[in-house]
């Protein structure tokens, strides 16, 4: 047993790459106890995905499936035999949630359909993510992060100009699916607790980041304006984004005309035309460059240095390096010593979230490494015979 606020809950993960496989790693962070169901020739395709991989000899591992698999244990199972079949049957009905991110219809065409899996068990929360949703004129189309980042306009905002159209740096589609399925698959869970009846939640990475367009969706949908990228400037707050130095980069936010206010006398930018920010919108590269001007002669260090002084929100601009180095990521419980069963004692990210008299690594007292492939599929057996004892 774990503990945590989800101690008790048993989820099957059948989902593989990313976004199914993240929803399930939030909720075995949060102690469910998560059971990765993996075809035995090969498992989950990001164990291919590399390099890198770290290990030796038949110990491979990539770092890529190692990112988004904690917290759970493994079990091979052939879905096209009738003994998987029928040993994926056995965990369906002792689980709360099940996890799926196969293209609409490969879930009926194994023999698991909705309605089969509420047989087995109706108290079965379904989680389902596809790429441009399960139904409508192309629900059946493939999902892959950057194809539907193209897709639902976020790589229209993103990038230096209109003209290069530009990813976000992570699979971004593919991580927000996985968030909002866990947020689902919970509020499925409390439900559950007052009808008796596991609902069936459906998100897909076209969803998931239209979900958050934010301003830029209301910008279109409210004032008919098509929002276009703006490089590393807020497109509607001036000045927010990023600057030269003499030495590097720096950012500021000037959310607000009382920091506006502290910020344009300290560096000579303090003028009528200046003087609200929808005002400086329209002035956008005017400001910057005089901005650019007066951070010239400036370091990065003795520049934050005055900003705080001042005030002013500010930040320099990290390698990940720097970032998994800094004292501040380690207070807040983002990195996590884990025992892998072959690669030994190593470091991954942890939980974001941290609840008060929980903890913040894990929000278990025992963290599970990524498994390896089928690591734990006797033990997953022998509980399941304990329990038809």
């Amino acid at each position: 047993m774990t503990s945590g606020p989800l101690a008790g809950v048993v989820v099957i993960d059948l989902s593989r790459a990313l976004a199914g496989p993240h929803a399930a790693m939030m909720l075995g962070d949060m102690g469910a106890r998560v059971i990765k169901v993996e075809n035995p020739d090969g498992g989950d395709d990001t164990r291919g995905w590399g390099p890198p991989f770290v290990g030796q000899a038949q110990a491979i591992e990539s770092t890529y499936f190692l990112s988004c698999n904690r917290n759970k244990e493994s079990i091979t199972l052939d879905l096209k035999a009738e003994n998987g079949k029928t040993i994926l049957e056995r965990l369906i009905k002792q689980a709360d949630v099940l996890v799926e991110n196969f293209r609409p219809g490969v879930m009926d065409r194994l023999g698991f359909d909705n309605e089969h899996l509420h047989e087995l068990n109706p108290r079965l929360v379904i989680l389902s993510i596809s790429g441009f949703g399960h139904d409508g004129p192309e629900g059946g189309r493939a999902g892959y992060d950057q194809i539907a980042q193209g897709e639902a306009g976020l790589m229209s905002l993103t990038g230096s100009s209109p003209d290069e159209p530009t990813r976000v740096g992570v699979p971004i589609g593919d991580l927000l699916a996985g968030m909002y399925g866990a947020y689902g698959a919970v509020a499925a869970l409390h439900e559950r607790n007052s009808t008796g009846i596991g609902r069936v939640v459906r998100t897909s990475l076209l969803a998931s980041i239209v979900g958050v367009h934010a301003f830029q969706g209301t910008r279109y949908t409210v004032a008919g304006e098509i929002p276009k990228a703006s490089g590393n400037h807020h497109p509607s707050i001036v000045p927010y984004g990023l600057f030269h130095c003499s030495d590097g980069f720096l950012q500021i936010a000037i959310g607000s005309e009382n920091l506006w206010r502290l910020f344009a006398p300290a560096f000579g930018v303090d003028k009528p035309v200046y003087a609200t920010n929808a005002l400086r919108v329209g002035a956008r590269i005017e400001l910057v460059g005089e901005i650019e001007a007066a951070f010239a002669t400036w370091s990065v260090v003795n520049l934050l240095e005055r900003l705080t002084n001042l005030g002013i929100p500010s930040g320099e601009v990290r390698s990940l390096d720097r970032v998994y180095e800094w004292d501040q990521t380690k207070s807040q419980g983002l990195l996590m010593d884990v025992e892998h069963s072959s690669l030994g004692l190593i470091t991954i990210p942890g939980p974001p979230l941290r609840i008060e008299g929980v903890g913040s690594i894990g929000h278990r007292p025992d963290p599970l490494a990524p498994p390896r492939l089928g690591e734990h599929t006797d033990s997953i057996l022998s509980w399941l015979d304990s329990l038809d004892a």
